[in-house]
């Protein structure tokens, strides 16, 4: 029994013996699949933003005088939208078409603007607005970038007041049509973020009282950030790990820009409250450094843009006094802290600006002309993403869209040997895209 006992001991040793001498076989592992971003499918979502008008009035007060100034209602908004994507292929890459319908709340008003030694003042409010849009953009995987336009409508009212007399054109509802872009971007799981801009133009309106005429073009710059729930499309989409920013980028941007710079006027005993809304194209370039802990991207960035902002339409004291105002250029030094989802940078971004600031007025007492540089702060918010333009660059470009607002603060000049002051506060709105190129290690994904 023992000899048994031991045989079979000597066979398990020899067998144990004989598995070890053999090479151990790796476990095997079904690699996971990264799925395609798909597009396609309902969402739904909120947006909340700031709103600036930029709605000229030519107001006949009596024959032969004439005033022309511009109306900005501003302030805060937010609302809702729905709408629906369809991804297909294209010649381009996977292009996304489909429909948004939105209805915002707002807040905007501008109840300053004073002319005739403040005899006649004005007040005009936009309490909503919706719009009804198509949507087409390119898609790289999870970001959009996208334009959109059709139809808009809101709810305007305008007050004029003479002395004691107050005007009012009631509630109208305006129709129209806008246009804007935006670029929105994967959050995680089926939410998605993005930032827009949209410019609304909700036609003319002509109001009249006691012999007198006011011509109203109303339209609006929308500055929003919204989030947006996807219904349909793929929610199993894997995210890529997080990008790599830490280093130097150098790069180029463009895009568009509007002021709302208030300004007194006064001669003698009398002043006019008014707006100088100037409005035009930016351009320029910027360079930066990023430092990256984790997901979280902190850093530097300059920039110095030229402009072709102007408002040469704007006349008060009865048209007397005619004004051309320009921002040719202005630069900013600003800090910038993001948080990376996968390869998509979301930041936000403030610090130091300036710019020149000049003014021409034409009035009886002759043409004049001042110069400034004017400084102040900006802050802002964008989404940095890769950029790929059909493969024809390599990973270490981005693209970028943002948003700034500035404040230049206030500026005061003495016209006609000081018996004319003006002052004006300096604000821009500006909506912008540009590229960047990372001289770091390539922007992408860190395995």
């Amino acid at each position: 029994m023992k000899r048994i006992l031991a045989g079979v001991a000597l066979i398990g040793t020899a067998v144990s013996a004989q598995a070890a001498d053999l090479a151990t076989k790796a476990p095997y592992y079904k690699a996971p699949i990264v799925q395609v971003y798909d597009w396609t499918g309902f969402y739904v979502g909120v947006n909340a933003g700031v709103g600036l008008g930029r709605d000229r009035a030519i107001h006949d007060i009596a024959p032969g005088l004439t005033n022309t100034s511009y109306l900005q209602p501003f302030g805060a908004l937010g609302g809702g939208q729905i709408g629906y994507n369809y991804q297909t292929n294209s010649l381009f890459g996977p292009l996304v078409i489909g429909l948004e319908g939105d209805f915002q709340g707002a807040d905007l008003s501008d109840n300053r603007t004073s002319v005739l030694g403040g005899a006649v003042s004005y007040s005009q409010k936009l309490d909503w607005f919706a719009t009804a849009r198509g949507r087409i953009g390119i898609a790289r995987g999870p970001v959009l970038n996208y334009f959109t336009g059709g139809f808009a409508a809101g709810d305007v009212r305008t007050t004029v007041t003479e002395g004691f007399t107050a005007f009012d054109s009631g509630k109208r509802t305006l129709t129209g049509w806008t246009i804007g872009s935006g670029v929105e971007a994967a959050l995680g799981g089926n939410w998605t973020g993005k930032i827009e801009y949209l410019y609304l133009d909700l036609g003319n309106k002509t109001d009249s009282f006691l012999g007198q005429t006011l011509q109203t073009n109303v339209r609006e710059n929308i500055f929003r950030v919204g989030l947006n729930y996807r219904i349909g499309g793929n929610g199993l989409y894997a995210p890529a790990p997080v990008a790599n920013w830490t280093g130097f980028y150098l790069g180029g941007n463009f895009g568009s820009a509007s002021a709302r710079n208030r300004s007194t006027a006064g001669v003698g005993p009398f002043s006019e409250q008014f707006n100088l809304a100037l409005d035009g194209f930016v351009g320029g370039g910027q360079v930066g450094y990023n430092w990256q802990a984790s997901n979280w991207v902190y850093g530097l960035e300059a920039d110095f843009q030229g402009s072709t902002q102007r408002d040469n339409d704007t006349a008060v004291f009865g048209g007397l006094v005619a004004y051309d105002a320009k921002l040719p250029w202005f630069g900013t030094v600003r800090g910038r802290l993001g948080y990376s989802v996968g390869s998509t940078l979301f930041y936000g971004t403030g610090g130091y600006a300036y710019g020149n600031v000049k003014t021409t007025i034409v009035s009886p007492f002759g043409s004049e002309s001042i110069s400034k540089t004017a400084s102040g702060w900006t802050a802002g918010a964008g989404i940095e993403t890769p950029f790929t333009l059909l493969g024809l660059v390599g990973p270490n470009w981005t693209s970028k869209t943002e948003y700034l607002y500035l404040d230049l603060g206030s500026t005061s000049s003495d016209f006609a040997a000081g018996t004319f002051p003006n002052t004006t506060k300096v604000t821009e709105h500006i909506f912008r895209t540009g590229i960047n190129y990372h001289f770091n290690s390539p922007v992408v994904a860190k395995y």
